[in-house]
């Protein structure tokens, strides 16, 4: 049995999704627990015994977390390595016998212990790289966000090593705020927009990350350790918003090709900062998996076609 932590978030309700049409066992939940409490995921660790914890819960308001940076640690670092720390516990009879594991404690992988998959970010990168980003790069936040979920990685390593990080960057998907969506309700109401062009990344298909942390809970591994997933190939936010606006209008989405123009970062401020560079290496998550990871501007239709069908 599988526990699906934020399922009501953008990329837990796709997992959630998949789960279901598999017909794979799983519990979700969202808010209602609290994963900031030791206790409470503890207990619902040792109430239901899953085999695999997947978290998808995070503080994702990135220019927010600059003032809010206590709360967004709490979710992004305290929450992982509680989940970390209760499926160590559950494994280790010695542990519970004594209370919980210490948080400098790192016990070697047990085999009967639950499994954790924990999604993070490229934020946790400075951004200067001029080359897809290995799993091995050493994290370098730039931002409040981006050091809280570094911190999260962290912890949960040191609590439990029987995890997967998985990196994304660009997130996008049908349940919440996200890029695509902005960029179709601004088309339709401004002359023209301003895109930054000098961030380069990766746009990624929140249903194709869904499916890929599944196929990595299929495939059984305990090749432990940091993977990175988006879609493949890359592009800057002006990049993405052009495809998006061709996308969009060979669809009937959008009535007009409106037009877009070039920014640079310091021409559009933000209170967090934005890594410049902030494309992942694939190679080892499609190895361990055997998925075939789409190009990004093919994954940008499908969400499209979707969002029509949707919308009808």
């Amino acid at each position: 049995m599988l526990w699906l932590v934020g399922q009501k978030g953008m990329l837990g309700t796709e997992v959630a999704s998949i789960l279901e049409r598999g017909r794979i066992p799983y519990v979700g939940t969202d808010v209602e627990l609290d994963i900031t409490s030791y206790d409470a995921v503890r207990d619902f660790v040792a109430e239901h015994r899953p085999a695999w914890i997947v978290n998808c819960a995070a503080y994702t308001a990135v220019d927010q977390a600059e003032d809010e940076e206590d709360l967004a640690f709490a979710v992004n670092a305290n929450g992982p390595e509680n989940l970390a720390r209760a499926a160590a516990e559950l494994a280790s009879p010695a542990a519970s016998a004594c209370g919980p594991a210490t948080k400098t404690s790192a016990p070697a992988a047990n085999p009967s212990a639950p499994r954790i998959i924990h999604i993070s970010t490229d934020y946790v990168f400075p951004g200067d790289a001029t080359a897809p980003i290995p799993e091995s790069a050493a994290p370098a936040p730039q931002s409040a966000y981006g050091r809280t979920k570094a911190a999260g990685e962290a912890r949960l390593t040191a609590a439990n090593p029987a995890h997967f990080i998985v990196r994304t960057a660009w997130l996008y998907g049908p349940a919440g705020k996200n890029f695509v969506a902005t960029m179709l309700r601004l088309m339709g109401e401004r002359d023209e927009l301003t895109v930054v062009s000098d961030q380069r990344g990766t746009p990624t298909y929140a249903a194709d990350l869904a499916e890929a942390l599944v196929r990595l809970v299929q495939s059984d591994s305990r090749d432990y350790g940091a993977y990175h997933y988006t879609n493949a190939g890359e592009a800057t936010w002006y990049d993405f918003a052009v495809a998006i606006r061709d996308e969009a209008l060979a669809r009937g989405m959008i009535e007009r090709r409106i037009p877009i123009l070039p920014v640079t970062t310091a021409e559009y401020p933000t209170k967090a900062e934005r890594p410049a560079y902030s494309v992942l290496s694939l190679e080892r998550f499609a190895a361990v998996t055997g998925v075939e990871i789409p190009p990004w501007r093919e994954a940008l239709g499908r969400y499209l076609d979707r969002a029509r069908r949707e919308s009808t």
